[in-house]
């Protein structure tokens, strides 16, 4: 029988476990649930918080050292490894092979195993040392091998992390903290290029190394070290963190039955069962192929010191320049999404971060204006915002099925990185400096992102006025017996 089908016996602490609502737990906290409790679920939010924050250190450092052979392509990357034509490009590619490759079985392992402070830390350890091995390599195969297999290690994170989350907060608490910690994508934009054009200004032939070796050293070395101090801040789940009062596990448990949807028997499924659950939800396709496009528009990402040294400036200049766009991302995602929150609306969010980041696309493709060009990379910039608030709402419309939702988000976080494979091709050298037609491709692309998410959020919005009609008329029984009150985001 597989390892998967949580049918481990002899354990009272399986991952399971912690989605099986105790008897009576609900309407014993319905019942008395008092102004000491509050106090106590507020103080539960601030343990959470505060552990959680380290998630925001690991995806900086996550997508530093992901993005650092963008960096170091402007101090002799590609001519120290002979590089041409479209290698560069593959270099880039090949880490989304493998990071597709293991998001459902790494997230499927998770659900199973229960210990996110162990598993996400190990893989973090491990993509640490990959990375710092980066700095060893001599020709383009031994790249090619290195970013191979760093997205093996890098895949289980994201998935992991938003699975971790998602079992201890609520849905109308899921954007603003899905936010804060994918924040740490343009904090990594930002600092990674600072931090970088300090390592390549000032490491040069140091012990006989070229700077851009020292670049993949450093980083890979901080990530290691913060992936052992990370086992022990992590929480993991509900049933089994150990710096849990009895009080607060009955809390943090039942809180989240109350907020989703309370049929019981979603909450004991397996992760085979939950896989089948997912891949049977048309649902977790459509988000999946609109992400595949969003995606690719964020391909700029990885180019970005590219695109500013289009402006004329030397190396650490360029690099410098990248940072200020990413500091405003960074600020106006949270507060987006803290607003996306406090609204309980996702979609029109989502499509007014991809409004403003279209804009700055048009604008580059209309001009090679120095200050015009640098405040497109602002505009550009804001798509993280709409990032944001798209995980937010893909964690809430599988909430309350957590198996399910454990290969819901793998499955599209995963095939989402087909966008980032074929986005690596879309700003060919030979379209420099202007790249109009990579800005063109990702015009038309972003529109259709946007346009498949609207469907999704008509479709949404026609489904509450369903499940509103089915609770009012009192003819669903399915309704009643446990999604009354449930609603999607919308």
């Amino acid at each position: 029988m597989s390892a998967l089908d949580d049918s481990k016996t002899g354990d009272t602490t399986g991952a399971s476990d912690d989605f099986k609502v105790p008897s009576g737990v609900l309407e014993l906290r319905h019942a008395t649930c008092t102004r000491d409790d509050l106090q106590v679920e507020r103080k539960l939010l601030r343990k959470l918080d505060l552990r959680m924050s380290i998630i925001v250190v690991i995806f900086t450092l996550n997508y530093i050292d992901r993005s650092n052979v963008s960096n170091a392509r402007l101090q002799g990357f590609e001519q120290d490894l002979h590089l041409q034509g479209q290698q560069y490009a593959t270099i880039l590619s090949i880490l989304f092979i493998g990071y597709i490759i293991t998001q459902v079985p790494a997230n499927m392992f998770l659900y199973w195993f229960g210990r996110p402070s162990i598993f996400l830390p190990s893989c973090m350890l491990v993509w640490g040392a990959i990375s710092a091995l980066t700095g060893i390599t001599k020709n383009y195969t031994g790249a090619v091998l290195a970013r191979f297999f760093l997205g093996f290690a890098e895949g289980p994170f994201y998935p992991g992390s938003m699975f971790l989350i998602s079992r201890w907060y609520k849905r109308d608490e899921l954007a603003s903290r899905v936010a804060l910690i994918s924040c740490g994508i343009p904090i990594s934009n930002a600092f990674g290029s600072l931090i970088a054009s300090g390592i390549l200004q000032g490491m040069q032939g140091k012990l006989g190394q070229a700077a851009w070796r020292w670049l993949f050293y450093v980083e890979g070395s901080v990530t290691m070290f913060i992936s052992v101090c990370a086992m022990f801040i992590l929480p993991d789940l509900p049933h089994n963190t150990k710096w849990l009062s009895p009080e607060e596990r009955a809390i943090a448990i039942s809180r989240l039955a109350e907020d989703g949807d309370g049929r019981t028997e979603l909450w004991d499924r397996t992760s085979v069962q939950g896989l089948w659950d997912a891949v049977s939800d048309w649902k977790v396709w459509w988000f999946a192929a609109a992400y595949i496009a969003q995606l690719f528009v964020q391909s700029f990402a990885a180019y970005f010191p590219t695109l500013s040294a289009t402006m004329g400036y030397n190396t650490t200049v360029s690099l410098l320049l990248c940072a200020p766009p990413w500091v405003l991302s960074t600020i106006a995602a949270f507060a987006l999404s803290r607003y996306s929150d406090k609204k309980q609306k996702r979609y029109i969010y989502f499509a007014a971060s991809n409004g403003v980041t279209a804009l700055g696309f048009i604008i580059s493709v209309c001009t090679m204006n120095t200050a015009a060009r640098y405040f497109s990379l602002f505009l550009m910039a804001q798509v993280y915002a709409g990032y944001m608030v798209f995980w937010g709402w893909v964690n809430n419309t599988f909430a309350g099925e957590p198996a399910k939702q454990a290969v819901a988000v793998a499955i599209i976080n995963g095939l989402g990185s087909i966008g980032n494979i074929t986005g690596s091709y879309a700003w060919q050298s030979q379209w420099a400096p202007t790249y109009r037609y990579s800005y063109a491709v990702c015009i038309a692309t972003i529109s259709v992102s946007t346009g498949m998410l609207g469907v999704m959020h008509l479709h949404l919005k026609r489904l509450n006025k369903r499940i509103a009609r089915e609770e009012q008329n009192g003819g669903d029984e399915r309704a009643l017996s446990g999604t009354v009150g449930f609603r999607y985001l919308v």
